[in-house]
């Protein structure tokens, strides 16, 4: 139907060029022909169709009557030119959109291996607490059952702390995947004090073994939070984690870890975890959220650009504040149930 019209047009264009006086230049009408077939055909058959218009041009030139022949040499000149420069020009923008097109598709492909990458890396990330767990407890039921008598009952206390850290994994690995794929939280009803109550009791062998002083004030005032519980605590646990490790260098009495809940003037509850070590300088924190950026020689980078996407897809926020040899906070707000409508 397309080739039908376009040689309908052709027909007609060189028909009124030829019956028409050599004044009038129908023969720039070529152009429509032009642009209309380069939607559909290929380069070749453009320039072609470009060469094949030119001559009917050049035909109708020597077939028309009336009028002035100089003018009529004239506007063919002029209609032969418009019809070449825009064939030209308009294959030279086809094939930039077709570059541009090539290198979307290129920039497409490069974010999802990227993509893949940083879920990869949050996954590895984020399973690692509750791994290391299970092989803290798997250990102590070992250790149980060598006892002479077996001491069954506290290893199957710790057998249960197994199932319970393995099914903390698997939910992490499911949540990171909803994150990393932009779905929403599951959001319910959750005590922010429970959630950091939890993540500390997680973390009690790991601040027992670093011989660190934990300090915690929760209000007990506290409104609940909408909120998914398990990435919540995951926020807590990298933040307490994260603060254990910045003393690793501070000798061990002067290492103290702080935790604190509170409300803000607006009614938002405010967590905040403190730790006493070395600081870190303004051009350090400016970076702390580049993923895959750390100060760790071990760190993936990846924790903190995790917990900010968690916190933030929470209609939350999260800060840092530090100084060299003064220590650093970290605290994140979210708005207490029922703010989000208001």
């Amino acid at each position: 139907m397309r080739c039908a019209f376009i040689a309908a047009l052709i027909v007609c264009i060189f028909t009124a060029d030829t019956v028409t006086n050599f004044e009038i230049a129908f023969a720039v009408f070529y152009i429509a022909v032009i642009l209309i077939a380069m939607g559909f055909l290929s380069t070749r058959a453009v320039v072609a169709l470009a060469s094949f218009c030119i001559g009917l041009t050049v035909l109708s030139l020597f077939l028309t009557r009336h009028g002035s022949f100089e003018a009529g040499l004239f506007n063919c000149g002029i209609s032969s030119c418009a019809i070449a420069v825009t064939t030209y020009l308009s294959l030279k923008i086809t094939a930039a959109q077709a570059a541009a097109f090539q290198v979307q598709e290129q920039l497409e492909r490069m974010a999802r291996v990227t993509r893949l990458g940083e879920l990869t890396a949050s996954i590895a990330h984020e399973v690692n607490q509750p791994l290391a767990a299970v092989a803290t407890s798997a250990d102590a039921c070992r250790r149980w059952l060598d006892h002479t008598p077996p001491n069954v009952e506290r290893a199957r206390q710790a057998a249960l702390r197994i199932f319970d850290d393995t099914k903390r994994a698997s939910d992490v690995v499911a949540r990171v995947r909803r994150l990393a794929s932009s779905e929403q939280p599951q959001l319910e009803r959750v005590d922010v004090n429970e959630a950091v109550a939890d993540a500390l009791g997680m973390a009690e062998q790991t601040i027992e073994r670093n011989h660190v002083i934990l300090k915690h004030d929760l209000s007990k005032d506290l409104p609940p939070v909408m909120a998914d519980r398990i990435q919540i605590q995951q926020v807590i646990s990298n933040l307490l984690l994260n603060a254990i490790e910045a003393m690793a260098e501070v000798p061990s009495f002067k290492r103290e870890l702080t935790v604190v809940s509170s409300r803000d003037e607006i009614g938002s509850v405010v967590i905040a975890v403190t730790d006493s070590g070395s600081g870190m300088k303004q051009a350090t924190i400016d970076r702390l959220f580049d993923a895959f950026w750390t100060t760790k020689k071990s760190g993936m980078g990846i924790g903190l650009t995790i917990s900010r996407a968690i916190i933030e897809a929470h209609a939350g926020h999260i800060s840092v504040t530090s100084a060299p040899r003064m220590g650093t906070t970290v605290q994140f707000i979210l708005p207490a149930a029922g703010q989000e409508a208001a």
